[in-house]
């Protein structure tokens, strides 16, 4: 049986936008994967703790501003 070969065009912004897609989700699950691996390390939950303990008592910046 003889093979027909067809070949399509995908827009060049859509083919950038797709790759672009591609590679943030990548990054994504890399990111996802370095903070699940931190947060078994002893040392680095008690050093999130004691950032999230000193930054509990600053307020935002933007809740502070009376409103005009």
């Amino acid at each position: 049986m003889a093979a027909r070969k067809t070949t399509i065009s995908i827009p060049a912004p859509v083919a950038k936008d797709d790759a672009l897609a591609v590679w943030l989700k990548a990054e994504e699950s890399m990111l996802a994967r370095a903070c699940e691996s931190a947060n078994l390390i002893e040392d680095i939950r008690a050093l999130e703790q004691e950032f999230d303990a000193i930054s509990a008592g600053i307020a935002e910046p933007w809740t502070d501003v009376l409103a005009r």
